[in-house]
């Protein structure tokens, strides 16, 4: 179509006066404009002024067999063109959903019973909080509500969901949290752990607070307790030794339900088909997103135990329909997708390069910045990891968040050529690359990042902040 006259205007400033962006700072957009990504191959980006990016993140965690996969390209087609769209509403479906649950069935952890479609991991998160309070109204408990997460978790932007989430950014100006949604500690040994205290001792610590929490509401009042394996854009925590198993001890006293939300562990990224294969966690939901499409079309969906199905099927019949489910649950597209992209995955054995070259990637930037003068912790497992930036490692010295340095040093590796994330509680810049991501990439990603915190280093020290 063409463009009228008074519409010709660049596609930099066709965003800035028409794109409202998401986790974005409306004013410094207005300063700074966006940056255009064009065209993607393997674990390369560029942009419309021919810039070329190691993404060193996977889109947001997501593009886990990498960009340019033209199996899922035909895949997509080949469903649009038989069949683009048809709904899942009064029984009615369509291949490549069915297909789609039953694989996904025999991927997961547990007893899974039955999978709902949905589009995004937070509308997955918000479907499973729904799922819960009806499970409990079916079983006569009222009043068996409130959900427990944990402080710098994030499970999604949906008005419950963002509730449960616990960051600070996601509830300031939105009237939020929700009642019955509830937080515990984060499980950072790093800076929550009593001085001297190791990890077991730590999620014993970590537990009796949970069991405490429980106690002081009721047991009768709370209902599910929702956790990431491994917290993403929290901070990449990886939990300490023991944790999901002290944690369900306490679960289990009190008849409170596990939710798994894998929707950034899930599909290879720790090294495992789901985090909850790593930690041996036992889980009564599971929510998935993200890496199932490798973010190609969106697709999320809640899988359903067969100890929660079987409230949910045998004693919901006075209530005729249930009542949830949204125009393109189960799109048939989205599902062709996924399957495609399942089968890269297979074929490549991605899981199990996660694996393998997951500890390649921990050992380079532990190597880097283990010692470095502001860095204060390397974390993670698998192919994903967090570099933490203090002001005096020696102490445990933070920084002032005025200073946004983590940002600083995220905005130089971009000029650098170099996609990673400044995450939104503390200093920590994350990495989650797609799984295709050779050691080479890993190199020049740890060595570029290496170079930019050096640079941001000397600014900070020209500007007068006292470091070590």
């Amino acid at each position: 179509m063409a463009i009228e006259a008074n519409h010709n205007l660049s596609v930099r400033e066709m965003d800035m006066q028409s794109v409202m962006h998401p986790f974005t700072a409306p004013a410094m957009h207005m300063q700074t404009g966006p940056r255009i990504m064009v065209r993607g191959d393997g674990c390369r980006l560029y942009d419309i002024d021919g810039r070329i990016y190691l993404d060193a993140l996977a889109g947001l965690w997501c593009v886990n067999v990498g960009y340019g996969r033209s199996e899922i390209v035909r895949a997509l087609a080949a469903q649009a063109e038989a069949l683009p769209y048809y709904h899942g509403f009064a029984s009615m479906s369509t291949e490549a959903p069915a297909r789609l649950a039953d694989r996904l069935k025999r991927m997961a952890p547990g007893d899974m019973a039955r999978v709902f479609f949905g589009l995004s991991g937070s509308d997955a998160n918000d479907t499973q909080v729904k799922l819960v309070w009806y499970y409990n109204n079916l079983l006569g408990r009222p009043e068996k509500k409130k959900i427990v997460a944990r402080k710098r978790a994030y499970h999604g932007v949906t008005v419950a969901v963002a509730s449960l989430t616990g960051l600070p950014v996601l509830h300031d100006a939105f009237d939020l949290p929700l009642a019955r949604m509830l937080h515990t500690e984060t499980p950072h040994h790093y800076w929550n752990a009593p001085e001297g205290m190791d990890e077991e001792s730590f999620s014993r610590h970590l537990a009796e607070e949970l069991d405490a929490l429980i106690e002081r509401e009721g047991p009768d009042t709370v209902a599910a307790f929702i956790a990431e394996p491994v917290m993403g854009a929290g901070g990449v925590i990886v939990p300490p030794k023991g944790y999901f198993q002290e944690i369900r001890k306490v679960l289990d006293k009190h008849d409170v339900l596990m939710i798994a939300d894998e929707v950034i562990c899930g599909f290879g990224r720790l090294g495992a088909d789901f985090g909850c294969q790593v930690y041996g966690i036992e889980p009564d939901l599971i929510s998935i997103a993200k890496g199932v499409t490798s973010g190609y079309v969106p697709l999320s969906a809640c899988l359903i135990s067969e100890k929660v199905w079987q409230v949910l099927s045998e004693r919901s019949g006075h209530l005729g329909v249930f009542g949830h489910g949204y125009t393109y649950t189960a799109h048939p597209v989205s599902c062709a997708a996924a399957m495609a992209n399942l089968d890269i995955m297979e074929r490549e054995a991605l899981t199990a390069r996660a694996a393998e070259v997951g500890p390649y990637m921990q050992q380079r930037l532990r190597a880097t910045f283990s010692d470095h003068s502001i860095v204060g912790e390397v974390r993670g497992l698998g192919l994903i990891a967090a570099v933490e930036l203090v002001r005096d490692p020696a102490r445990k010295a933070a920084f002032d968040p005025k200073l946004m340095v983590a940002q600083r040093v995220a905005r130089r590796a971009l000029e650098h050529g170099l996609v990673t994330r400044a995450l939104p509680n503390g200093e920590a810049l994350a990495f989650s690359p797609p799984l295709i991501i050779e050691r080479a990439e890993i190199d020049e990603a740890v060595e570029t990042l290496n170079r930019c915190i050096d640079g941001v280093r000397g600014e900070l020290s020209r500007e007068g902040v006292r470091l070590p």
